[in-house]
């Protein structure tokens, strides 16, 4: 097997593999050999069939799968013979493919780079101290009542924190305007979902009022044609909804882990839980700071471009799916979250990345 190696730029590298025909051309015709005692053909017997006629129907495919096979292993074999260590996937090149003759193609990568730890002196770390109280349980607790609560209807007005179920549609002088209409629609008022000042006008509305919201779109809306416009909404509340709080029984306790019990063993359960829960978390403040100034004082390192992309596609995701959910495999979130928003922490992640690999 041949191999050369270029130097492009920087942390660039183009590998040029030449693999002897006999290589590939071997691995395919015991393939077929191996195939033949299994194909059916009409006219043949059962593991009778011509090797040339299995050359005809079969060669070309095999081929195929034999050379994506042949090209992995020898990459490997020709990064571990030059000593090079890929940073991501390289792009390959063929430039001789055919039948009976040497198999040549390029591998254009990146590689780690070369890094020489430095050391850090005057480094101070913070490492935050706390305790678990009893109203951090109760607190806890709390949620927890609200998570598995239900919606009820209330006979009453709608206060900050309820439910309410509206029909509303949005004019802009006195048109409607796409995506400003919503029925049946269910909204928790103090949560944020619509445009300031939108669920404010809804407090104090009962069950079959009419509401009129004279608002303003933020000057930043996603929507460019929306974004600082005047506005009005028409709302109709159709129900006022309030939380009921689940009881503090046995149903409770199941749901976050107690089988059987009391409410003093759940409540101890729910602290020592919190309590492991703030030592990783004082764990990790502390790693973030020595891997930070680890980051610092390496900052003069070149990096991979495909590195730092990839810690950017997986903060992306991280990000969309904390705020939206799951990744429609269409959906193209550079439109919505923009690499240059994290661009920085990229490359920081990638620089402790590689200096904690270091031994």
């Amino acid at each position: 097997m041949r191999v050369s190696v270029e130097t492009m730029s920087g942390l660039e590298r183009r590998v040029t593999v030449g693999v002897p025909a006999d290589r590939v051309d071997s691995a395919v015709l015991k393939r077929l050999k191996e195939a033949a005692s299994n194909v059916r053909l009409p006219g043949f017997r059962p593991g009778k069939v011509p090797m040339r006629v299995m050359q005809q129907r079969f060669g070309p495919g095999v081929r195929q799968e034999v050379l994506g096979e042949v090209i992995s292993q020898s990459f490997q074999e020709a990064v571990m013979s030059e000593n090079l260590r890929p940073a991501g996937q390289p792009s390959i090149e063929a430039r001789k493919m055919g039948a009976g003759q040497d198999v040549e193609y390029t591998a254009t990568f990146e590689i780690f780079p070369s890094i020489e730890v430095k050391e850090i002196t005057d480094l101070v770390i913070e490492k935050p101290t706390a305790t678990v109280t009893d109203a951090d349980v109760d607190n806890i607790i709390e949620v927890f009542r609200k998570q598995q609560g239900e919606l009820v209807v209330a006979e009453r007005a709608a206060e900050e924190g309820d439910t309410v179920v509206i029909d509303f549609e949005g004019f802009r002088d006195d048109e409607p305007f796409e995506g400003g209409k919503g029925e049946d629609t269910s909204l928790e008022l103090g949560s944020g979902r619509m445009i300031p000042g939108f669920e404010d006008g809804l407090v104090g509305a009962a069950a079959n009022d009419n509401r009129v919201l004279n608002l303003t779109f933020p000057e930043d809306y996603q929507s460019e044609d929306l974004a600082g416009a005047a506005v009005e909404f028409k709302v109709l509340v159709k129900e006022v909804k309030t939380l009921e709080l689940a009881p503090i029984d046995s149903a409770l306790f199941s749901q976050y882990g107690l089988a059987d019990g009391t409410e003093e063993e759940f409540r101890v359960e729910v602290r020592e839980n919190m309590e492991r829960e703030l030592r990783n978390a004082v764990e990790a403040s502390v790693k973030t700071q020595v891997m930070d100034a680890i980051a610092v004082a390496h900052e003069s390192i070149e990096l991979p471009t495909s590195l730092i992309t990839q810690e950017t596609q997986a903060m992306r995701q991280q990000m969309f799916q904390q705020f939206g959910g799951g990744v429609p495999q269409d959906m193209d979130l550079t439109s919505i979250l923009p690499d240059e928003m994290f661009s920085e922490q990229a490359e920081r992640g990638v620089i402790r990345h590689l200096s904690s690999s270091v031994k």
